[in-house]
């Protein structure tokens, strides 16, 4: 008959050495990924991100798709709208539940699980007018160009040159962005620009710069999604230069299709104010003229006269 105490150390010991494996089978780009370390050998370490009832296999040397995490992260939350820049789209509809092919793109229509719906582009921001279920979108269009705009949040006086390669640094080293995609990085007074530019012959194994947006979106305003050990920093001469309100703009290689009926209401009084102040202006300025006209004429009558009375004494 075996020792129980023996048995009990066994147990013990296996727990331990479960947990020290589990430790070391982590995701590098998902910290909320579940991992596990199959035949206790931590070189077949298998993640997945869950999704409701679904698990996705993730590749955890890579950024996860944009539409598996949004879906994820819609489940129990409510949409919210943000403002649309002029020449560019950013997230107006806010946070959705989206529908993903099976390799985590987009897929072109989204509803939100409800009777409407609409197109999105390959970054699922909303491209189009909102439709009813007969609603078409013949195709994904694809963001071939990201902004990231981040303000600066560090006081010290710290040369541009030496941001624009921490950054370039940054982009490559933590989120596996060739360098290729990296089209320019300006500066405005405190604003940075970041410009990606990525066209359709990307190869499958690259990473998509509407992804890079993403998780330095998330980086930036202190809700990472990478793993803890991956510590989000901006390294200017040994020292972590911070940013922060980051805003993302997405351009297409095709022109959205937003018409303005659908404008929201603020937006559309903002409109007819400054439409109203136009034609106030165009009034006052007409009705200026026409009173000068006839204090002009009053003038030229008055003057013609007395030059009659002139030439009758």
């Amino acid at each position: 008959m075996k020792n129980p105490i023996i048995l009990s150390l066994a147990a013990a010991l296996l727990c331990f050495i479960t947990i020290v494996q589990s430790q070391n089978c982590k995701c590098r780009t998902l910290s909320f990924a579940r991992c596990d370390a199959a035949g206790g050998n931590t070189q077949d370490c298998k993640c997945t991100l869950t999704i409701g009832p679904e698990q996705k296999p993730v590749n955890c040397n890579a950024l996860v798709p944009k539409c598996w995490l949004m879906k994820r992260e819609s489940i129990g939350t409510k949409d919210g709208r943000r403002p649309r820049p002029q020449n560019a789209l950013i997230d107006n509809d806010g946070l959705y539940n989206p529908d993903c092919e099976d390799n985590g793109t987009f897929k072109a229509r989204q509803c939100n699980n409800t009777d409407t719906c609409w197109c999105v582009n390959s970054a699922g921001v909303r491209r189009t007018d909102k439709g009813d279920k007969n609603w078409k979108c013949s195709e994904l269009v694809r963001t071939y160009w990201v902004v990231i705009e981040l303000k600066r949040d560090n006081t010290d006086n710290v040369d541009n040159k030496d941001i624009d390669v921490a950054l370039r640094t940054l982009l490559t080293n933590r989120y596996n962005l060739p360098a290729k995609y990296i089209s320019n990085i300006e500066f405005e007074e405190n604003l940075i620009y970041i410009d990606l530019k990525q066209n359709s012959s990307k190869l499958p194994n690259e990473v998509d710069i509407t992804d890079v947006g993403y998780y330095m979106e998330k980086d930036v305003k202190g809700d990472p999604l990478m793993h803890p050990d991956e510590k989000f920093e901006i390294l200017v001469n040994g020292k972590n230069f911070a940013v922060k309100e980051p805003l993302i703009l997405y351009i297409d290689e095709k022109p959205h299709e937003i018409s303005m009926k659908h404008l929201t209401p603020g937006v559309i009084a903002v409109i007819v104010v400054v439409v109203l102040a136009i034609i106030s202006g165009i009034v006052v300025l007409v009705l200026t003229r026409r009173k000068r006209g006839r204090y002009e004429k009053a003038e030229m009558k008055e003057m013609n006269e007395m030059q009659r009375e002139l030439n009758s004494s």
